[in-house]
């Protein structure tokens, strides 16, 4: 499938999408809209061209990939990146359209439907990262803190491993999670030496806007959308599973389980691969509402 790439440009960034597909659409189904924060557009390839029936938007974030800012910032806040997703919508026709969001691009779309609720029809919102949801919400963010820390200090093979730690743990951050040595990243099957860089989105502290986001449950129920918030069955009673759950439950729905992991929709080609065939399938169901 052809793909036509465009640059949005507003007076804070330049946004980079990707067009698979028809505008307007050739059968009068609404654009479907992939979502990552912090990964960007590249991350979506599998999956978007496993949806060959639709036409699929993919975007890089402010200040990601290809797109550039222009307002003097580097922190990540989905309430601004809820902006430019608005901007992004209009320009694909004024919306509403579909929109499945992974990981902080989950959390951008709730920010967005809460925002602009008449912009999304279907939000697949696939293990948000939201802390304030936990009932141990003070003890992640000291696991968070701690995966900001290794960073710092060491780079980023300690902070990976941290990271992964924090990923992989299953139930409450508790005592003994805490009494943990420090993750060694050769563990991780990661390189120990630090190359001297710390900008990195995840590792660092410029994107905790995104997760300590709390919803506006009570916007979001307001809203036209049908909100669906999805997990991988791999992610049961790890970090993002348990705000999956969390927020499903705050939303009075049961989460929906998608196949494999937090990454489930990823291609060979990005390492860590999931299932992408059988998420495509689901995601397109639940898109259907065949859930």
């Amino acid at each position: 499938m052809t793909i036509a790439t465009h640059v949005l440009e507003t007076p804070e960034v330049d946004l980079a999408y990707d067009v698979r597909g028809p505008l307007p659409t050739a059968d009068g189904r609404r654009p479907l809209l992939l979502v990552g924060q912090p990964m960007d557009a590249g991350g979506f390839a599998t999956l978007a061209a496993l949806l060959p029936d639709r036409t699929v938007v993919t975007y890089d974030p402010r200040g990601l990939g290809r797109s550039t800012r222009k307002d003097g910032r580097t922190d990540h806040d989905p309430e601004t990146q809820a902006e430019d997703l608005h901007a992004l919508v209009q320009a694909l026709g004024g919306g509403p359209v579909d929109i499945f969001g992974s990981s902080g691009g989950a959390v951008s779309a709730l920010a967005l439907v809460t925002a602009h609720p008449d912009d999304v029809a279907v939000l697949v919102a696939h293990e948000p990262p939201l802390i304030p949801v936990l009932p141990d919400a003070a003890a992640a963010e000291r696991a968070r803190v701690q995966v900001r820390d290794a960073y710092e200090a060491h780079g980023r093979g300690a902070g990976m491993a941290a990271f992964m730690t924090l990923s992989s743990w299953q139930g409450e951050y508790t005592d003994d999670y805490f009494a943990q040595p420090a993750a060694d990243p050769a563990a991780f099957g990661m390189p120990a030496e630090d190359d001297g860089s710390r900008d990195d989105p995840l590792l660092s502290d410029v994107s905790w806007a995104v997760s300590s986001y709390r919803p506006d449950v009570g916007a979001l129920l307001a809203a036209p959308t049908r909100l669906v918030v999805a997990v991988g069955e791999e992610s049961a009673g790890v970090f993002t599973g348990r705000t999956s759950v969390a927020a499903a439950e705050r939303l009075g729905q049961q989460v929906t389980v998608f196949p494999s992991h937090h990454g489930g929709f990823l291609g060979g080609e990005h390492g860590y691969a999931g299932q992408p065939e059988a998420f495509a399938a689901r995601l397109r169901a639940v898109l259907d509402g065949d859930d």
